[in-house]
């Protein structure tokens, strides 16, 4: 991909291509209410999860760890990719059997895969490991009927992503 634009954070890296925005932010676990980013409030049980939002729109900078707020905006060519990263207790489970960052299909994207049906979107949900570490990645597009189209440019971006071992 040519004028790209890096994004790195959490130990995960991707080059963006011109005209899509991402952000990284680490997002901490709640026990009982509490941040456990709250000083005295650590948890060795519990880990900061990283979430990634890469788009080919504006994001809002308000949006849920799986896109909503951003979804609602989407127009027929948009493309969402959100990388939630699970915990080391996640690793070698068999939802996570998966390995390595997926190469998607047309076929898989399903308007009933989105976390909340919006007319003409399509999603995809996809569990893996890669460098023994979990995620999950959640891609929707801004029109079903676009999927064959929207599919190969989204698999372009997702293979831009570098992830650090554990």
């Amino acid at each position: 991909m040519s004028n790209t634009t890096p994004l790195q954070a959490g130990g995960v890296g991707i080059s963006l291509p011109r005209g899509w925005e991402g952000e990284i932010y680490n997002r901490a676990p709640v026990v009982d209410g509490r941040s456990l980013q709250t000083p005295g409030a650590a948890n060795p049980d519990e880990v900061a999860r990283n979430v990634i939002h890469v788009a080919n729109f504006a994001l809002p900078a308000e949006r849920g760890d799986f896109g909503s707020g951003a979804v609602e905006i989407m127009n027929s060519g948009a493309i969402l990719i959100v990388l939630f990263e699970h915990g080391p207790e996640s690793v070698g489970t068999p939802l996570f059997a998966r390995t390595g960052i997926p190469v998607l299909t047309p076929e898989e994207f399903d308007p009933q895969q989105m976390q909340r049906t919006l007319n003409g979107q399509s999603g995809r949900q996809i569990f893996f490991t890669a460098n023994g570490r979990a995620f999950c990645l959640y891609v929707v597009l801004g029109s079903h009927r676009q999927r064959t189209t929207l599919v190969p440019i989204a698999n372009e971006v997702l293979q831009a992503i570098e992830i650090e071992p554990a």
